[in-house]
């Protein structure tokens, strides 16, 4: 998996093969295959145009375990803010699509999460990871 991390801001970018939509369809597909629930589905780029503004294609998948989530909130109840997991498949000016999502490491350090979450941030890394790479790779024909 090519990715692009940034750690002053824990985000993780990866180049996708196809659309945003189709990059979605495969996350989800990724995602429920692998145990998890998608929670939320939002097309950013639709509810602009509802109210007459352009955005490019982009779009939100929500997504989690609860006992993985549930974990992690309580060592410390802040993580919740960021919780359940999130990508989000974007298409920049070049037409090129793109996943962003949360790094695992970077939400514990935020949240100060101790030795009673590692195992739990260690398996949300892992399972985002897999999914993404899944959702990323060649475009469907």
């Amino acid at each position: 998996m090519t990715a692009e991390a940034d750690a002053d801001d824990g985000l993780v970018t990866v180049a996708c093969n196809g659309s945003v939509r189709e990059t979605i369809d495969r996350l989800q597909e990724a995602i429920t295959a692998s145990g998890f629930q998608v929670f939320a589905r939002i097309d950013h780029a639709d509810h602009a145009a509802r109210i007459g503004l352009e955005l490019r294609p982009t779009e939100l998948l929500i997504f989690g375990k609860p006992e993985g989530g549930t974990q992690l909130m309580q060592d410390r109840q802040t993580a919740g803010i960021d919780l359940p997991s999130k990508a989000l498949a974007w298409q920049d000016a070049a037409g090129d699509t793109w996943v962003t999502c949360n790094d695992a490491s970077w939400l514990a350090a935020r949240h100060g999460l101790g030795p009673a979450s590692e195992a739990g941030v260690a398996a949300v890394e892992a399972s985002t990871v897999a999914a993404v790479r899944q959702a990323t790779g060649p475009a469907t024909v």
